[in-house]
Order: structure tokens, then C-alpha cells, then sequence
């Protein structure tokens, strides 16, 4: 006699039965509204979300566990034989490197010294174009110049202007009586720092004052015109009304702006190659030497994670200090 277990799966009305034709006629519906084009609202945000996923795990993800991955191994490229797993080797070998904690102090002062200097006039001119006046947004598409201005080609310029024989800061200084012979800008330590500050801040302090001015333009006007009627200062109201509602806007500036900085190359490269010595050699220019130069790929790929690092600690800093949902 046939157990219940036998009668349900021969039986198509069974449990099974109605489980299996349950699934094939969910098929069959599923495959009837994708044949029509009809989606639920999950199945859309899936669609256009994928595109964007897989673009981010080819070019962002996948690099990423690469370099953590060549960091652990010596040779890992193969240009000796089969890769070797080292460990941590390689980051202590980065670690002792006298070179290395130079280029951090020079990225640190690069970027320490020009990100507040930029956000300080970027402020100013995104306080002046927000005004109203004639030639307004003429004004605006000005300042964008020297940010549009590809670093290598702004750096290639400055390079000339600081030229020690015959660049045009020597030549004014001395038809004004300011030096009695030409000084080279670029070959000494203290001085080619200084000169790569002052191009960043030439280059970069109109992006700032564009994200500033993006910030400005949203504040509402009444709330300046009621604390105008209440007799407050043109400080005051900067002070209690620009400056907390532009929080926002000054954790994106400064977000977008100390990352780059503090990951420059092409501006070291370009302006003075990392001279005199080391004394402008970034990290990532320290990088790209011990990696390329030096074919040093595990050190290189331990070196760039370690820059990756302490940019992410630098960005929390700044969203556990600026960010406020509540500011709006």
C-alpha cells in the first residue's frame, strides 16, 4: 500500500505539484512583464544602479584589492618568477624608509598651508561675485581659468616665470631695485616650497570659491533682510547666518580640495621634479619613484595604500567635525 509521501509526489495536485507549478507560473508571469517592459520599482533601481556598480568594482574596487594584494607579495608582478608572499615586509620596509616620512612631512606642510589659505580667498571671492553688479557672470567664468588650466601645462608656465636666468619675477625684481643679481626660485629648499604654494593657491583658490559661491546662492535672501531690519552688522550676519548654513558646502570644498592636495603629483612633477633633493617630494611622487624608477611594485603598493589611509582618516576628521544634518 502507498504511503502518503508516494501518493503526494505522484499526485500533480499534491503539495509538491502545487509548489512546482506555483514556481513555473511565477516564471512564466516575471517572464511576460520583462517581455512587455513592465518592472517593479526594485527590479528599475536594479537596472540603473548596475551599471554604476560594475563600473565602480572595475575601476575603483578591484584596483584597490590589487594594490592591497601586491603590498603582501614580493615580485609581484612575475618579472622574477612566481610571486613570493612577504606579509608586512613591505610595509616596514616603508616604514624605515627615511624618504618616505620626508615626503609625508612635505605633503603635510603642502597641503596644511594651502587648503586654509585657499579656503580663506575663496571665501572672499565667492562673497565678492555673489554681490550683484554689471559683468556678473562674466566675473564668474574669470575666475574659473586658472582651475580649468591643466597642471601640467600651469606648471610647465610658472616654471618659466621662476626661471633663475631669465624668468620674469627675476627680471621685474630687479628693474625695481628689489636684488641686484637673478635668484633661483627653484634651487633651494625653502624658496621652491614656497613657490609651489603660491601656484596651488593661484590654481586652486577660484575652485574653492566656486563651490563657496554654489553654497551662497542658496542661502535665502529674507533671512539677511529680516537680520538687517533688526540692526545687526554685515559681521554678524556672516557670523550667524553665512557661516552656519554654509557648513555643508565648506565640508564638500574642503573634502574635495585637501584629498588632491595631499595626494598632488603633478605639480611637484611638473614644477620642480621633487628638488632640490627631496625637499618638495610628495608622497605620491615619493611613490611613483620607488614603483617605476625603482621597480620596487610591493614597496609602491604599500606606499599607496598607506596614502589611501590616511586620506580616509583625514576625510573622517572633517565629517565628524563639519557635518551636521540638523544645519538646514
Amino acid at each position: 500500500m502507498p504511503s502518503a509521501l508516494d501518493r503526494s509526489a505522484d499526485d500533480p495536485d499534491g503539495p509538491s505539484g502545487a509548489r512546482s507549478d506555483g514556481f513555473a507560473s511565477g516564471v512564466r508571469t516575471r517572464f511576460e512583464r520583462y517581455r512587455n517592459l513592465q518592472f517593479t520599482d526594485p527590479e528599475i533601481a536594479a537596472m540603473l544602479l548596475a551599471p554604476v556598480v560594475a563600473y565602480l568594482v572595475a575601476v575603483s574596487y578591484y584596483p584597490i584589492a590589487a594594490t592591497i594584494w601586491t603590498s603582501l607579495h614580493d615580485n609581484a608582478l612575475g618579472l622574477r618568477g612566481p610571486p613570493e608572499f612577504v606579509g608586512l615586509e613591505n610595509y616596514r620596509s616603508l616604514l624605515s624608509n627615511g624618504s618616505f616620512w620626508n615626503s609625508l612631512k612635505v605633503s603635510l606642510i603642502y597641503t596644511g598651508v594651502s587648503v586654509p589659505i585657499e579656503l580663506a580667498l575663496g571665501m572672499g571671492i565667492a562673497l565678492l561675485v555673489n554681490r550683484r553688479f554689471k559683468g556678473k557672470f562674466v566675473a564668474q567664468a574669470a575666475i574659473l581659468f586658472p582651475w580649468a588650466l591643466p597642471t601640467i601645462i600651469n606648471a610647465r608656465i610658472w616654471q618659466w616665470l621662476y626661471h633663475g636666468e631669465y624668468g620674469v619675477f627675476n627680471d621685474m625684481l630687479l628693474r625695481v631695485g628689489l636684488i641686484e643679481s637673478p635668484y633661483a626660485f627653484l634651487a633651494h629648499p625653502t624658496s621652491a616650497m614656497a613657490a609651489m604654494l603660491v601656484v596651488t593657491i593661484w590654481k586652486t583658490s577660484s575652485f574653492m570659491a566656486l563651490i563657496l559661491l554654489a553654497g551662497l546662492q542658496s542661502i535665502p535672501e529674507h533671512l539677511y533682510e529680516a537680520a538687517e531690519m533688526d540692526g545687526t552688522s554685515r559681521w554678524q550676519r556672516f557670523t550667524d547666518i553665512t557661516l552656519p548654513l554654509l557648513k555643508p558646502t565648506i565640508l564638500v570644498a574642503l573634502i574635495f580640495r585637501t584629498l588632491p592636495a595631499f595626494q598632488a603629483f603633478g605639480l611637484p612633477y611638473g614644477l620642480t621634479g621633487g628638488g632640490p633633493g627631496e625637499s618638495t617630494t610628495t608622497l605620491v611622487l615619493f611613490d611613483h619613484r620607488i614603483t617605476f624608477s625603482q621597480l620596487a611594485f610591493g614597496e609602491g603598493s604599500a606606499a599607496a595604500t598607506v596614502i589611501t589611509l590616511i586620506a580616509l582618516a583625514i576625510s573622517m576628521v572633517y565629517v565628524s567635525t563639519l557635518y551636521e544634518p540638523e544645519v538646514r
